[in-house]
């Protein structure tokens, strides 16, 4: 789990994390110029409904498995920052194609969305390893 998900022992960590956790994702991925079905991907969605939602009112009870997936978007996000300054290039890099492990050429967003959370981490964990955390 990542840091964000530690913390969570009760409903109510659930609720007190989950407006701020998606007003900050939402935010993000904008900056990152991701369309709806990316963004669903990421939050490992597939109820169109769940999204709007919670991109028209930041509402509901994220699960533990969402909560997980968002704080791993913030990590990657955060990484980009420091390993880019240049925001244009930190918010365009998970759309370019990388021939890194494990992206095998495709962009670390195609990774991204192959659905798992295992995926998240995996890009976040590349991006660690090359700022040296």
């Amino acid at each position: 789990m990542d840091t964000m998900t530690k913390g969570i022992r009760t409903i109510e960590d659930i609720k007190r994390l989950t407006g701020p956790a998606l007003r900050t994702f939402f935010r993000v991925v904008n900056e990152w110029k991701l369309n709806r079905t990316d963004q669903m991907a990421l939050l490992g969605l597939t109820a169109s409904s769940t999204y709007q939602k919670w991109k028209a009112d930041s509402d509901g009870r994220l699960t533990a498995d969402t909560l997980e997936r968002i704080s791993y978007v913030f990590g990657i996000y955060k990484a980009l920052q420091i390993l880019f300054p240049d925001s244009f290039i930190a918010d365009g890099w998970v759309k370019r194609s990388n021939t890194g492990i494990p992206f095998n050429g495709r962009s670390p967003l195609e990774h991204m969305r192959r659905g798992k959370v295992q995926n998240l981490l995996e890009v976040r964990e590349y991006l660690d390893n090359h700022r040296g955390s």
